[in-house]
This record gives structure tokens, C-alpha cells and sequence, in this order.
């Protein structure tokens, strides 16, 4: 489905340049004149950053956790007002279609994905809703993202008094809610606020003393932090194992082991108990003197032989060019690859580990005497 994003109003913003067109953040700034200083202040200080590209929609009815709960990956039929979590549509053969952030707050769940993919994820729940009581509707609301150590500082001075804990949510005066995030730093939240006052809202964190940043400075953290943006460090083969959203609410994953059936449940089931995944997210350091850079799509080979797929590519104010990619599970984390045009190194201690014992193997084991 192709999705038209219209340009942000805070492009307007003294600065501002917009992300590439055709790419997924054409529709907001990139950055503001300085993208390595402005990841420095999203780490360091506070940044605030334009992500109102995303889709954001809701589900309402008396039963909307209950159903989503039988149609999703996550665990959600009991999540508490003012909670939030990650969560993912997989196909009937577990592949990933479609990952998202729902929280529930004062009888809504609220969920923001992928603008391309959030028309065909609200085409879905419509579908499947059946005779349930949920009613899932487009919403006309706007996510900014403030990060940062000073962000509570920055909160305290828009009359915010609690600041909430990791996937909770508190409301917002005059609409929308406040929601903390594990990710890209340990400093995330993410503020959901009505469309026609997201200038409003910038202006206000900006004043509070917030900094500008932009898509920039969220990817170069998010890549650091080895977090997947579906469609861009995904394909269309990708399982939820491969791109480390297998977890609970707890874990900060977007997959829970222990629920009732689902989509695609039966490929989770059969990787975690008895198999492996063919490929794993890890981070990949770049030859910063190349000519060329990679683009996200790009083959990773090792000795002329394909291994992987290219990722997210950016440059990290600390680590210089960077990406992720997903590679054979295979490879050692040693081997010299080519990512694209330039040389490439598996960072290892972005490595998953998988030498737990599976349950499905221990089992067969103890029926076969061993």
C-alpha cells in the first residue's frame, strides 16, 4: 500500500532539513543544522524530535484488550490502565507484518506504528473485530519524542509532576498522554499529542528546554541501542526471533511465550522449543574512510559468498557509520565482511546468545533416555 505522509508543520522550524524524499522520514526534519551535536544532546541532555509521521489510531469497546489479545503476539488481555507495550502482527507463517506500540489509558488503547504500514494494520483489525466489542479507528494525533537525562527537568517545567516508569503513561492536560519508552536510550518518552497542537507541544518543549533534534540523532541511537524499524532492518522473511522482539512486557520484548493462539504462533512455538533462527540482528561497524556508503537492502558478504542483509545505515556521533544487519546465525563474529562497497565488522558484543537449553529438545531427549 503506498501512503502519502503530508510534511510536518515543525519543518517550518529555523533549521529544519527534511529526511530524504522517498525515504520513510521524508515527511520530518532529519536534522537541524548540527546531527552529531544533536545526538549528543538527545544522550546527554534533553532533544526533543519530530516523529509525527507515525499512524496512530485507536480501539475502544469493552472488549478491546480481550480481542486484541487473541489476534496479537503480545500479552495484553489484562494490561492495566496507564500501560503500555510492544506488540506484532505476524502472518500465517510467523513472519513479521507489522510491529507496534499500543498503551491503554482511561478506557482507549492507543496505538502508534509505521505510517506505510499503519492504513493496512487498521484494514486488518477492522477485518477481524467479527462480533467483538472493539471499535478501531484512525486517530488525529502526533507523536514527539523527548530524550535525554534532563527530560524529567524539561517535564517538570510543562507542570508534569510524575514522571512515569518504563511503559507507563500518564495524561497530558489538554489531551494526549506522556508515555515512557526502553529504548533508544534509558531516558525515552514519547508524547502522543493532538495533531492540531504539535506545534504547540514543540514549542513548549523547546522553551522548557528542550533542544531540536531530529530523525537523525532518534536512528543513530536507536541502531546503538541494536533496535530493529520494522521494514527498514526487516524483510519480508523475517520471524520475531531473528529481530530480538521474543519477550514479554517484562523483557521489553513483543513477543510473549506463555498466551493463548495467534497468527503465526505456531512458527514462535517451533523456533523457541526446537530450532534456531537462520538469522540474527547485530550491530555492524563501517569503514568510515570508504568512498561509498552502503544503503539499507545491500547484501553483507564474507569472502564473496552473501550472508546477510544490510540495515538501518547511520552515522553515530561516538561510533561513526554504523547499521544493522541481519546475518546468518552461522557466521562468527569474527569474519571480515563487505557490506555493500565497504568493509564491515560484527560488533560482538551485540552477538545474541543461544546456547540456552530449549524445552522442546530437552523433552525429546529425556523421552529418548538420554
Amino acid at each position: 500500500m503506498s501512503v502519502v505522509v503530508a510534511p510536518s508543520p515543525v519543518l517550518a522550524v529555523s533549521g529544519a532539513v527534511a529526511g530524504a524524499p522517498g525515504s520513510p522520514d521524508a515527511a520530518v526534519a532529519w536534522h537541524y543544522g548540527d546531527p552529531l551535536g544533536e545526538q549528543r544532546a538527545a544522550a546527554q541532555r534533553a532533544a526533543v524530535i519530530d516523529r509525527s509521521h507515525r499512524f496512530v489510531l485507536t480501539i475502544t469497546g469493552a472488549e478491546r484488550l480481550t480481542w486484541l489479545h487473541t489476534i496479537t503476539s503480545q500479552h495484553v488481555a489484562a494490561l492495566g490502565d496507564g500501560q503500555s507495550a510492544e506488540n506484532l502482527d505476524l502472518d500465517l507463517n510467523g513472519r513479521v507484518l507489522n510491529h507496534f506500540v499500543l498503551t491503554e489509558l482511561d478506557g482507549t488503547v492507543w496505538i502508534d506504528t509505521e505510517a506505510d504500514r499503519g492504513p493496512a494494520l487498521l484494514d486488518f483489525l477492522r477485518k477481524m473485530v467479527f462480533w467483538a466489542d472493539a471499535q478501531p479507528a484512525e486517530a488525529d494525533h502526533a507523536v514527539l519524542s523527548l530524550l535525554g537525562p534532563k527530560s524529567a527537568e524539561v517535564l517538570a517545567a510543562l507542570g508534569v509532576a510524575t514522571v512515569p516508569g518504563t511503559y507507563e503513561a500518564v495524561a497530558l492536560p489538554g489531551g494526549g498522554f506522556l508515555r515512557r519508552m526502553p529504548w533508544p536510550t534509558e531516558d525515552s518518552f514519547d508524547l502522543l499529542v493532538p495533531r492540531a497542537r504539535l506545534t504547540e507541544w514543540w514549542t513548549r518543549l523547546t522553551e522548557a528546554g528542550a533542544e531540536p533534534a531530529g530523525m537523525w540523532a532518534f536512528e543513530a541511537l536507536r541502531v546503538a541501542a541494536v533496535r530493529p524499524r520494522i521494514g527498514l532492518d526487516t524483510d519480508e522473511r523475517t520471524i520475531p526471533h531473528e529481530a530480538r522482539w521474543i519477550g514479554g512486557i517484562a523483557e521489553h520484548g513483543a513477543v510473549h511465550l506463555d498466551k493463548g493462539c495467534y497468527r503465526g504462533q505456531e512458527t514462535v512455538a517451533r523456533v523457541h522449543n526446537l530450532g534456531k533462527p537462520p538469522r540474527h540482528l547485530v550491530l555492524l561497524h563501517l569503514d568510515g574512510s570508504a568512498d561509498e556508503r552502503p544503503a539499507t537492502g545491500d547484501d553483507v558478504t564474507a569472502a564473496g559468498r552473501a550472508v546477510g542483509r544490510l540495515g538501518t545505515v547511520v552515522d553515530h556521533y561516538e561510533l561513526g557509520p554504523i547499521a544493522l544487519a541481519l546475518i546468518k546465525r552461522t557466521v562468527p563474529a569474527d569474519t571480515a565482511l563487505t557490506a555493500g562497497p565497504t568493509a564491515a565488522a560484527i560488533d560482538p558484543d551485540s552477538v545474541p546468545s543461544d546456547d540456552a537449553p530449549q524445552a522442546g529438545r530437552l523433552a525429546i531427549d529425556r523421552l529418548r533416555g538420554r
